[in-house]
């Protein structure tokens, strides 16, 4: 069956579910959805390119303003009618300009990696954990959680506060559910009004387009009760912050599961030594990484050891590896076969972060790069000297920190291209300089009456 015709099928199937409006979508560098809406009338037009965006209004799309504009060219496959809006049809979509992909899409990003990738016969595999706060916003301005239950210290994996929220949870669950992506689990987290979604991962790009829809979807759907979601990495001083854990493996061309797992790991992880290769590579370039999976200034606030209620952040904050141990940045959890990353944050660009990561671990695969001995110890009672001696370094503490290592690190203008890469790195050191400058409350309260 030729292209058209499948598109032809496409589109009558969505018009006899009464779809009226088709949503070529792309993001902008941080992981935004931007689109046009088209009328069905036109989705022959728009499957072509049709819907035309000016680059300069946009961050991140690094364009003049007399350049040809980009063009969003929808995936077909990642065609899904919104639950809460049945009558729109949404599409990931990569963007064009002059007649082919353009260089600096977050989406194409993702595309050049997955292509080294296949290459060599493997097809890149991911799973996001999806954490969140829902929270109810006052007159005032102010915001709490939708939970009025009394506060606890320890409110991870409560009961109560779970049962408050599952009216608008059950409603998002059952929407990830109609759409296939087969929920397995959710539950309260460490702060207070928290959440954690986990769902079927995907190959990189498909789970990509899946975390940029959610983040989407669950603002829309909670709005609806008078409730905000937010993904914002650490939105309170004294409560954990949200992660968006990435767990990766490999899968065949030729159709084998998963090729990261191993039933004779010598180091006790249940990796294969293709997974110890990539982790070698991902480790490597953790610090450059970072700016891409940790994109804020207040995504370093939940990168610490402590700052939460509970008496401990779960957040990593050294460069090293293990087994099922969550004081490491890369741990293998029990039984093995795949690699999680814990320092990706709920803000950051899917599409741009597994860019990253999937390259340096195709580095790691390539150079058949040896990751040492893992860490199965508590990391977070190591002194500085044990740590010297092991040879294990911080992760950057800051923006600031982690933008000067992506740009010293090849890789980052490998991976993004030199488009992508100079609009990155400018704009977060525009965002560093501004947030250093700012004169915050703390410092007013601190100092104008001191002296």
């Amino acid at each position: 069956m030729n292209k058209p015709i499948i598109e032809k099928d496409l589109e009558k199937r969505l018009a006899e579910r009464g779809v009226k409006y088709a949503m070529p979508s792309f993001v902008d560098m941080h992981g935004v959805p931007k689109t046009k809406m088209v009328p069905m009338a036109h989705f022959g037009r728009m499957q072509k390119g049709s819907e035309m965006f000016t680059g300069a209004a946009l961050d991140g799309v690094p364009q003049d303003i007399s350049d040809e504009e980009v063009a969003s060219h929808p995936d077909l496959d990642s065609c899904t009618v919104l639950p809460w809006r049945p009558s729109v049809a949404w599409f990931a979509s990569d963007l064009w300009t002059e007649g082919k992909p353009f260089e600096a899409c977050s989406r194409q990003i993702l595309n050049r990696v997955m292509a080294q990738y296949a290459e060599i016969g493997y097809v890149p595999q991911l799973g996001v954990e999806a954490e969140f706060y829902v929270l109810r916003e006052d007159a005032d301005g102010s915001y709490h959680p939708v939970s009025t239950r009394p506060i606890q210290n320890k409110s991870a994996y409560d009961v109560a506060r779970l049962l408050d929220n599952m009216d608008w949870m059950s409603e998002v669950v059952d929407a990830m559910n109609d759409l296939g992506w087969g929920v397995y689990s959710l539950d309260h987290e460490d702060g207070i009004g928290q959440f954690e979604i986990d769902f079927n991962y995907a190959d990189a790009r498909k789970t990509s387009d899946r975390f940029v829809f959610l983040r989407m979807m669950l603002q829309e759907m909670v709005r609806k009760h008078g409730f905000f979601s937010s993904f914002m990495p650490k939105p309170f001083q004294d409560r954990a912050g949200s992660g968006a854990h990435f767990n990766m493996s490999l899968k065949d061309l030729g159709g084998k599961a998963n090729l990261f797992e191993s039933s004779n790991d010598q180091r006790g992880c249940d990796l294969s030594e293709l997974g110890y290769h990539f982790t070698a590579g991902v480790l490597r370039h953790m610090p450059a990484i970072c700016a891409v999976i940790a994109p804020t200034v207040n995504s370093y606030k939940r990168l610490t050891l402590k700052g939460s209620a509970s008496g401990t952040t779960w957040a990593p904050v050294f460069v090293c590896y293990g087994g099922n141990n969550r004081t490491n940045s890369l741990r293998i959890p029990l039984g093995g076969g795949r690699v999680e990353l814990r320092v990706p944050d709920a803000a950051c660009n899917p599409y741009l972060a597994a860019a990253m990561i999937f390259a340096a671990g195709l580095e790691g695969i390539k150079e058949k790069a040896d990751p040492g001995e893992p860490h199965f110890e508590n990391m977070y009672f190591k002194s500085e000297a044990q740590l010297q001696q092991m040879g294990v370094r911080h992760l950057p503490d800051s923006l600031g920190e982690a933008i000067l290592e992506f740009r010293a690190d090849p890789l980052s203008k490998k991976v993004f291209g030199e488009k992508m890469f100079n609009a990155w790195a400018d704009y977060k050191d525009q965002e560093w300089a501004s947030y250093v400058t700012h004169v915050s409350d703390w410092e007013k309260a601190r100092y104008l009456k001191m002296y």
